[in-house]
């Protein structure tokens, strides 16, 4: 083999090897994860801790307890999406249509006809004293987790982990992340709207 054609194979190899998210895959993942981060903060904005605490029953959660739950999520998911980045790469497992999947897990989370019981560490225990604690705690984890959707340059669609809704791949962990934030602020919103929600 000549010079230039070795050279010209190790750049093909090096061009292979550092495969990452197309603009497109990245840019719904970010759209995803900054809107469910506005939709959050917007929807316990301005609550006074009469309407943070109230809750309709001793078995539903309050607007603080289902925020703390949104908190607490936040650092599992990331460190599911970390697990699947930790297993090996395996190109031949990515999906035909990994648009479909994002598309169809975000709008699955969203989905709140199917219920699901929340695993006990993702169950809220009053971590937080303020919705302020707790909002600058939630603002941190998502800005990191912005900046790393926005800044790897990962194959993140070869790595995977397992979840409910099968195997999915770590980009996918993050859009699953944004449309768990978006199921519980509709939660939040029953909540403001129900008769007995105290006024102030």
């Amino acid at each position: 083999m000549t010079k230039a054609a070795l050279l010209c194979s190790l750049a093909v190899l090096t061009a292979c090897q550092a495969q990452t998210l197309s603009q497109g895959e990245r840019d719904f993942a970010l759209s995803a994860l900054h809107g469910s981060r506005k939709l959050f903060l917007d929807a316990v904005e301005g609550l006074s801790e009469a309407q943070l605490k109230w809750k309709p029953d001793a078995k539903t959660w309050s607007v603080m307890e289902t925020a703390e739950h949104i908190v607490a999520s936040e650092e599992m998911l990331a460190g599911q999406a970390e697990k699947a980045m930790q297993s090996p790469a395996d190109p031949a497992r990515k999906q035909p249509n990994p648009r479909a999947m994002d598309e169809k897990i975000l709008a699955g989370v969203k989905d709140r006809s199917q219920k699901a019981q929340a695993p006990d560490g993702l169950v809220p225990k009053g971590r937080f004293r303020t919705i302020a604690g707790l909002t600058a705690e939630f603002r941190k984890l998502r800005d990191r987790n912005i900046a790393f959707v926005r800044e790897t340059q990962l194959d993140l669609r070869s790595h995977f982990a397992p979840s409910p809704m099968g195997d999915l791949d770590a980009l996918q962990w993050y859009i699953l992340m944004a449309g768990h934030t978006e199921r519980h602020v509709a939660q939040i919103e029953e909540l403001k709207a129900n008769p007995g929600f105290p006024k102030k």
